[in-house]
């Protein structure tokens, strides 16, 4: 279930999505939190002014899904450094009226972009 639109601490929000998924763990990485599958591959990192100015968070996509949603909100959206050739996605967390859903979707979208297809079955049976 998504957090509440406009969480008052967007890294709990994020956290709780991302840990509800399956074998998922935090720990830092380059200095911000980030999560992992199995301890072994990351699929969102927390981006608090490591980078940028901006209040954010990357995550991994599916193919394409990068570019369409840049082009369709530039201003939610953005090509992270460093992972955004991979096809990696920047979502600002600092604008008003974020939709806690459709992260939650882009969460679990970043999850079954990295996950063994062992993992992708527990989540689809729950």
């Amino acid at each position: 279930m998504p957090p509440p639109q406009d969480p008052p601490d967007p890294l709990s929000a994020l956290r709780a999505l991302c840990l509800a998924l399956p074998d998922t763990t935090e720990r830092l990485s380059h200095g911000e939190p980030a999560w992992f599958i199995r301890g072994k591959k990351t699929f969102v990192t927390y981006a608090n002014h490591h980078h940028d100015t901006r209040l954010a968070f990357w995550c991994a996509a599916p193919p394409g899904a990068q570019e369409a949603l840049i082009a369709e909100a530039p201003e939610r959206y953005f090509r992270p450094p460093y992972v955004g050739h991979r096809g990696w996605l920047g979502v600002y967390l600092d604008v008003p009226g974020l939709d806690w859903a459709e992260i939650a979707e882009l969460v679990e979208d970043a999850f079954r972009a990295v996950a063994p297809k062992t993992l992708l079955a527990r989540l689809d049976a729950s």
